[in-house]
């Protein structure tokens, strides 16, 4: 990556933080977000800090996709950044309104100290706490200074009795002023107040115009809305991020969510684990309706019951266009009482959905309710994950002539056994969707070499797909060679994801494994692994597509997800 003549100064700027004190004062506003990049990437978390807390714009985004070699910032920069935020909330030269953090989070136990999704999130409520406790301590030491004041003036006014010089009409009124309207700037030049004191109050003052200004322009001239809440009227910062909570933390964001202060947090997608049903109504009921855009629930014993409970609440939140359930415990049994009706429910509830464009059902044991679930959608899905869901024949055939099908642009139906019945409505599938598909996970499907060749075409018929993962199927090399040669007259193609050949294990593997036997069935020591490697990379040589990348699946495949 080739770097700007900007981002090269600002690397040398930012290298030298005792120089800082020298340009920071007279550093224009378009030169705060290089310099910021720039911190982060060689890792200074004091530039970062005095950038921050000095920040001339309303927004500051942190985070998001990342450019082509970029990585996360470090976590004392991270920690830089947030120390920063609660310092500007009483900085005059501190523009900032909205810190948007949203994907700022970088892999848990990965490469460099990298904060993950849970580390932020416990750190963001910190933050939220910590800047309400400050406050709270600036005002009991602003109603100390205020009483202390007033005690000065009854007794200045004692003495004036006692020696016969009674205040007229004229001095009355002053006094009263002084202690009204032009309290905190009188204070401040008494030096009853201090610096930062004074400085905190013109600056809530000027958020409080701009937002009354605001509302009026909005509502051309008329008073807010009734409905209003006071409590944002004290919010200085909104701060907008993607929320990781579990059991431990779980305490910790719900005082963070429901603490009124100067920094307001909000979430753009909630992640959820091993969270008992109460709390995750308790938590949606804290977060901000207009924000939320995404909800992943993972390893709660939900149940139909609780999940029909759960889809009310996110019908609430109108721009919500994402839901992921895994391993949730939804274990459909018509042989116990009230399941018929928790289905109902659950088909309603998902049926208020109105922005719901993904859909992830990862190992919720729903065999053929498929048409239950999708059918009461009002818009067609964009993304559907179905791991482990059991599909039967007949949930397939619905999926393919289903409303969704012609729309889908990433579909996984991962460790669903596939076969001879079920291969027509796959077939039809893929013909519907071939115009919009671009991701294809059929990992684990029990794809022979025979089941392959007779879906093979209908694959290549999706001009627009871009990765095809086919891990953990029992293909032999010369299935294996079959998919490779397709897959180089793709041109769209990008990635491939194959399985190992059959040749590749120690003898003894079952006719037929499954995708478990695969995954733990140790390979032939005497077969060399980059011979097959060598064979599909000579057939992208030949084909001249050496933009498409082929991998193997047990070095790419998340054993966790193999029952």
């Amino acid at each position: 990556m080739v770097l700007s003549l900007v981002s090269l100064c600002a690397r040398e700027v930012v290298s030298d933080h005792s120089s800082s004190p020298c340009w920071l004062r007279w550093l224009p506003g378009e030169l705060y977000r290089p310099l910021l990049e720039a911190a982060f990437t060689s890792c200074r978390p004091l530039a970062v800090c005095e950038l921050v807390q000095r920040w001339p714009e309303r927004t500051l985004r942190v985070g998001g996709r990342k450019k082509q070699g970029q990585t996360a910032p470090n976590r004392l920069c991270i920690q830089a950044l947030l120390l920063a935020v609660v310092r500007g909330l009483s900085d005059l030269r501190c523009a900032l309104q909205v810190l948007d953090l949203c994907g700022l989070q970088g892999d848990e136990g990965g490469m460099g100290d990298h904060m993950g999704g849970w580390s932020l999130t416990v750190a963001l409520c910190t933050m939220v706490v910590q800047a309400r406790a400050g406050a709270s301590r600036a005002q009991r030491r602003e109603r100390e200074q205020e009483r202390k004041r007033f005690s000065a003036l009854e007794r200045e006014k004692g003495v004036k009795r006692e020696r016969g010089e009674e205040p007229n009409g004229d001095e009355a009124r002053t006094d009263k002023k002084e202690l009204g309207v032009n309290k905190r700037e009188r204070m401040g030049s008494y030096g009853i107040l201090g610096e930062e004191e004074v400085i905190k109050g013109v600056r809530r003052r000027m958020e409080m115009e701009r937002k009354r200004e605001t509302a009026v322009a909005g509502l051309g001239g008329s008073r807010k809305e009734p409905e209003e809440k006071d409590v944002n009227s004290d919010v200085l910062v909104h701060v907008r991020a993607d929320l990781f909570v579990n059991a431990r933390s779980w305490e910790r964001v719900r005082v963070a969510l429901s603490t009124p202060g100067p920094l307001k947090l909000q979430c753009r997608h909630l992640r959820v684990e091993e969270i008992s049903v109460s709390n995750i109504k308790t938590m949606l009921g804290l977060l901000p309706r207009q924000v939320l855009l995404g909800v992943d629930v993972r390893y709660s014993s939900l149940g139909v019951a609780g999940l029909a409970e759960l889809l009310p609440l996110l019908s609430t939140f109108p721009a919500l266009n994402s839901l992921r359930l895994h391993y949730c415990n939804l274990d459909f049994r018509r042989d116990q009482p009230g399941q018929e009706e928790a289905l109902r429910d659950l088909s309603v509830g998902l049926a208020k959905l109105q922005e719901l464009r993904r859909l992830s059902l990862t190992a919720l044991r729903l065999p053929g309710q498929l048409r239950v679930l999708l059918s009461s959608l009002p818009q067609p899905l964009e993304i559907l994950e179905l791991p482990y869901l059991s599909l039967t024949p007949t949930d397939l055939a619905y999926l393919s002539c289903s409303h969704h099908a012609s729309k889908l642009q990433q579909l996984d139906l991962s460790e669903n056994h596939l076969d001879e019945n079920t291969l027509p409505s796959i077939r039809r599938l893929l013909s519907q969707a071939s115009g919009s598909l671009q991701h294809l996970s059929l990992s684990g499907c029990g794809l022979t070499d025979g089941l392959l060749g007779l879906l093979l075409p209908s694959v290549g018929g999706c001009w627009a797909l871009k990765s095809l993962a086919l891990a953990l199927n029992p293909l032999s090399m010369a299935g294996l060679m079959d998919l490779v040669r397709m897959a180089v007259r793709m041109q769209s193609l990008r990635h491939l994801l194959y399985p190992n050949p059959l040749e590749d294990y120690q003898p003894g593997l079952p006719d037929l494994p499954s995708s478990a036997q695969l995954l733990d069935w140790p390979l032939d020591e005497a077969t060399d692994i980059n011979t097959t490697s060598s064979h599909l990379n000579r057939v992208l040589i030949d084909s001249g597509r050496c933009d498409l990348f082929l991998t193997c699946d047990l070095l790419n495949y998340d054993k966790d997800l193999v029952d």
